[in-house]
């Protein structure tokens, strides 16, 4: 599997919105397992797909170490609560801020088989998918936390 290069703040491509997937291919698939190493390799839990270039509604998430979720065309189904916690991200090295987030959320997408799924969210498993899911909208964390602190 690539380790695929991340897309940096400042690049418009992270300002796109992405187009869903239409069809699951072998390319997609490939797509979604090198997100998935490259989000290893960067100690992330979220990665996706204008991140690393491609204009795609497509995401990988890995809340909890050993269930990683990848994520084809994921639509917020229902979100309840709130919780206020800080984020960072890939494409943000070094920033981080506090960013309000449903407490729950229930997503549906469809699995690398082209099968659709249901997750439900709570905790950092819910703010991951909304972070990542506002990658597809063009929205980075930035444009909504507040607190902002920079690495020094």
């Amino acid at each position: 599997m690539a380790k695929l290069k991340i897309i940096k703040i400042g690049d418009d491509t992270l300002r796109q919105k992405s187009r869903p997937v239409t069809e699951v291919t072998p390319r997609i698939r490939t797509l979604l397992d090198d997100m998935l190493d490259t989000m290893h390799a960067a100690d992330g839990c979220g990665l996706a797909g204008p991140q690393v270039g491609v204009l795609r509604r497509v995401i990988v998430v890995e809340a909890e170490s050993g269930h990683p979720y990848q994520m084809i065309n994921p639509e917020i189904l229902e979100q309840t609560g709130t919780q206020n916690e800080v984020e960072g991200c890939l494409s943000v090295p070094g920033e981080w801020g506090k960013v309000v987030r449903p407490a729950y959320v229930k997503v549906r997408y469809l699995d690398k088989d082209g099968q659709e799924q249901i997750v439900e969210g709570t905790g950092l498993l819910a703010r991951a998918l909304c972070h990542e899911i506002d990658h597809l909208n063009g929205i980075l964390f930035v444009d909504n936390a507040t607190e902002l602190e920079s690495e020094s």
